[in-house]
């Protein structure tokens, strides 16, 4: 698990091709790799590596076909800077959101403006995720956890402030740019929870999902 607080800003060192899939070395930059071990885990780019060769400042982690299939690894190039983040551990601080590194889809990036200090952006998502992401949510992008500001279908906005700007790869985006998003992990359980009961013939299950819809907390036809 992450919390979606980036740690460090790192490089593409090498891009290997290994029979079909490739293998990632990661140029750390400032991330503490003092206490890494073989088999850890590190956010890349929202993506959840496992960490299988240890530099002084680097790391190597194989990329799966799926992986590269449902994020925007398999387009990094060499020098592309990457965010980096390490596994949350008990005695960390959770100062984003609970984030599991696992992929939702691939977003893009549609324009950006300014807004004050911050800069505001706006993406857009696949159609399927676009009922995860809700007004003052969480979502995570590239890693990065981020409140929504405004949604608009399958767009929404979000404000950068500027040490956030300067500190992750959001400074690096250009109108376009590809970009990892994982919705909130508490919203893809929900769904799961309503639909067991939706399709249950349990009495309390069905009393429970028909309070839900005539509270207003969702839609059920």
């Amino acid at each position: 698990m992450f919390t979606g607080i980036i740690k460090a800003l790192g490089s593409v060192a090498g891009s290997e091709p290994r029979n079909g899939d490739i293998r990632l070395t990661i140029d750390c930059g400032g991330l503490d790799l003092s206490r890494a071990q073989l088999g850890d885990s590190i956010a890349v780019n929202g993506v959840c590596l496992t960490a299988i060769q240890l530099g002084e400042q680097s790391f190597s982690a194989d990329v799966s076909l799926e992986t590269m299939d449902k994020t925007s690894l398999g387009e990094l190039a060499l020098g592309s800077p990457v965010n980096l983040e390490p596994a949350l551990t008990l005695n960390d601080a959770l100062g984003g959101h609970l984030v599991s590194g696992h992929v939702d889809g691939v977003g893009r990036m549609l324009e950006m403006q300014p807004d004050a200090r911050s800069i505001r952006y706006r993406f857009e998502i696949e159609p399927a995720l676009q009922h995860y992401v809700a007004t003052k949510g969480s979502v995570t992008i590239d890693g990065t956890s981020l409140t929504v500001n405004r949604v608009d279908g399958n767009r929404f906005d979000v404000n950068i402030v500027p040490h956030t700007q300067q500190k992750t790869v959001f400074q690096y985006y250009q109108p376009g740019a590809r970009v990892n998003i994982e919705v909130d992990i508490i919203a893809r359980y929900l769904e799961r929870l309503l639909q067991g009961r939706a399709d249950s013939n349990s009495d309390k299950d069905q009393q429970m999902l028909e309070t839900l819809v005539k509270s207003g907390f969702i839609n059920h036809e």
